[in-house]
C-alpha cells in the first residue's frame, strides 16, 4: 500500500497513524477481502487525523478521521468524533450536503483510538477555491452559508449542551460547566486559567440572564469556511459539501462559532445576515454574546496551545482582558 503520513514532530498533539493501523481499519470496516491501495494523509484537519483512502476494486475514495488518543483529550473535548456521530440525525436537514458514515469503532480494540469511515465529498476546500472568484461573487457564498446556518439553528433539542451529553436542563448550566471545563484544561497544562474563572464568576452572579434562553437549538459548532466546499468547475462559489460537526451543541443561535466569524468583519461576509435573519441586539443578548465570547477566547487559547502556538496563546490573555473590561 502507498502511505504518505503528514510528518510531524514526535511529542506533537496529533500522531499520525501507521501503515498497518490504517489496514486493520479497513479490515474492521471492510472484511478481510478490501484491500486499500493508497492512504493520504490530509493535513487540513487541526483536531482528528484525516486519510484519503482507496480501495481495491472501489472507484471513489473514502475518508478515515482517527481521533486523539483519549489520554491526548482535554476535558472540554472529550469525545468529539462521538458527539459528531450522535449530532447526524439532527443535521438531517443538511444532509444533502454532508458525507455519509459508513463505519465507527469506539471500542479502541484495533488502534486504540476512536475513528470513523465516511464517503468522500468532491469539491475544493473554501479557502483554496474562493479566491479564485471575483470578490464581487463572494457574497453569494456568505448568503449560501448563511442559509445552512439557518436551517441547522431552527433545529430544536432535548437538553442544552452537547449533542451525545452531558445535558443540562438549563442554558446557564450549560455555558457555565462548558466555561469550567476549559479553565480546568488550562489548569492542567500549566496556564493561567485566572480569567476564565472571572467569566464564570460573572456568568454565574447574572445567570438569570443566560436562563432567558429556554429553546435547546442546534448549533454547528465549528462551521465558517474552513469546513465548507466548492464546486471546482461552477462559474460563482457554490457550497456542495459541510464537514466536521464534532462540536455541535444544543443552545442560543447566538453561542455558534458561525455567528461569531459572521459578526467579525463588515465585509462581503454582511450577505450572511440576508439569508440568515436579524440578529437580537437587545442588551441581554449583548452581554450573553460577551459570555460567548470569552467561552471562544478560552477554546482558542486551548487550540493555540495545543497547535504550539505560544505567541498566539500570550496573546489571548490581552483580548480577554479587554473583554472582561466590558463586562464588569
Amino acid at each position: 500500500m502507498e502511505f504518505r503520513p503528514v510528518e510531524r514532530a514526535s511529542d506533537s498533539f496529533q500522531q499520525s497513524l501507521t501503515a498497518r493501523e490504517v489496514e486493520a481499519v479497513c479490515r474492521r470496516a471492510f472484511g478481510e477481502d478490501v484491500v486499500p491501495v493508497s492512504a493520504v494523509e490530509l493535513g487540513t484537519g487541526m483536531y482528528n487525523n484525516v486519510y484519503r483512502v482507496a480501495l481495491a476494486g472501489r472507484e471513489k475514495p473514502v475518508i478515515l478521521r482517527a481521533a486523539p488518543a483519549e489520554e491526548r483529550q482535554f476535558r472540554s473535548e472529550t469525545h468529539l468524533m462521538r458527539n459528531e456521530h450522535a449530532s447526524v440525525p439532527w443535521l438531517a436537514p443538511i444532509a444533502h450536503l454532508m458525507p455519509q458514515v459508513i463505519a465507527v469503532d469506539w471500542t479502541g480494540q484495533v488502534i486504540g483510538r476512536d475513528w470513523m469511515i465516511q464517503t468522500h465529498l468532491a469539491g475544493v476546500p473554501a479557502p483554496e477555491h474562493l479566491g479564485s472568484y471575483p470578490r464581487s461573487s463572494w457574497p453569494g457564498f456568505f448568503r449560501q452559508m448563511g442559509a445552512i446556518t439557518r436551517t441547522v439553528h431552527d433545529v430544536r433539542g432535548p437538553h442544552f449542551g452537547p449533542v451525545a451529553g452531558p445535558g443540562f436542563a438549563t442554558w446557564g448550566e450549560a455555558v457555565i460547566a462548558s466555561l469550567e471545563d476549559i479553565a480546568a484544561d488550562l489548569d492542567g497544562m500549566g496556564l493561567d486559567s485566572a480569567d476564565v474563572r472571572k467569566v464564570v464568576s460573572v456568568a454565574a452572579h447574572d445567570r438569570a440572564v443566560l436562563d432567558e434562553v429556554t429553546e435547546p437549538c442546534l448549533l454547528t459548532g465549528d462551521l465558517w469556511t474552513v469546513n465548507a466546499l466548492l464546486d471546482r468547475d461552477a462559474d460563482v462559489p457554490t457550497i456542495t459539501g459541510v464537514l466536521d460537526f464534532d462540536r455541535c451543541i444544543f443552545g442560543e443561535p447566538e453561542a455558534d462559532w458561525t455567528i461569531r466569524m459572521a459578526t467579525a468583519k463588515d465585509d462581503e461576509r454582511t450577505a450572511f445576515w440576508e439569508s440568515y435573519g436579524p440578529l437580537d441586539r437587545s442588551q441581554a443578548a449583548v452581554w450573553r454574546a460577551q459570555i460567548y465570547e470569552a467561552r471562544h477566547l478560552g477554546a482558542i487559547r486551548l487550540e493555540r496551545y495545543r497547535l504550539g502556538k505560544a505567541d498566539a496563546v500570550a496573546d489571548s490573555y490581552g483580548a480577554m482582558a479587554e473583554l472582561l473590561a466590558e463586562l464588569s
